[in-house]
């Protein structure tokens, strides 16, 4: 089976802006000045809980476990109110699903957002029907970037021919210890440039990467 795995955030969906709308509650129930977006966006890509331990870190909150717990848990409930009120599906994104459906192959998500929050956010935004298989930051006991949730996403996709799409250092580093194919989308939330990144691909729109897709598994049966 030809297999295409995605990264979410920053790679199919620009959802900082919800992030951030997110942690501005959360600081506001702490009595803190909201942050910036480009600040919340530059602590995507390591799952919610390291979010929240940064935001902590910046804003000088209580960094003992008890009260990590509870931010976590505060961050978390704001965000299930409102996962995709303001994140957008980055253009060309739709076409690209359409065509490989259309085309056989096998999608799936893996992502270090949890799993519940991911499929909310999928779903709200009309993704989810593309995706038979939905790993997320808590659907194993470890997460990206030990390359085994995104080895598991692939098993349960039943792949033999794998390819990997993300964004961030982060997705890099999964898919090399993996050992699969990596595309990276530039538009999302790397922290440095590109030709520092191990990959194989790099596109800036949606429109190049199926022909990427399309020429990499040529002569794969």
């Amino acid at each position: 089976m030809k297999s295409i795995v995605f990264d979410l955030d920053g790679t199919l969906v620009d959802s900082a802006p919800d992030i951030h709308a997110t942690a501005v509650k959360m600081l506001a129930d702490e009595g803190k000045a909201p942050l910036d977006l480009d600040t919340i966006r530059s602590f995507i890509g390591n799952g919610i809980p390291k979010l929240v331990e940064r935001v902590s870190k910046t804003c000088d909150l209580d960094m003992g476990a008890e009260n990590q717990a509870r931010l976590l848990a505060s961050f978390v409930k704001h965000y299930s109110d409102a996962p995709a009120e303001h994140s957008v599906v980055y253009p060309g994104v739709f076409d690209l699903l359409d065509m490989l459906e259309y085309r056989g192959y096998a999608l799936g998500v893996c992502t270090n957002k949890q799993e519940a929050l991911s499929n909310a956010v999928l779903e709200q935004l009309g993704l989810a029907k593309y995706f038979s298989v939905v790993v997320g930051g808590d659907s194993l006991p470890v997460h990206k970037p030990n390359p085994k949730p995104l080895l598991h996403t692939f098993s349960e996709l039943k792949a033999r021919h794998k390819f990997y799409v993300g964004d961030s250092e982060v997705d890099a580093q999964t898919a090399k210890s993996a050992g699969v194919m990596f595309a990276v989308f530039t538009q999302g939330y790397r922290k440095g440039p590109v030709s520092e990144m191990p990959h194989q691909f790099a596109f800036s729109h949606y429109d190049a990467l199926g022909q990427i897709i399309l020429t990499s598994f040529m002569f794969a049966v």
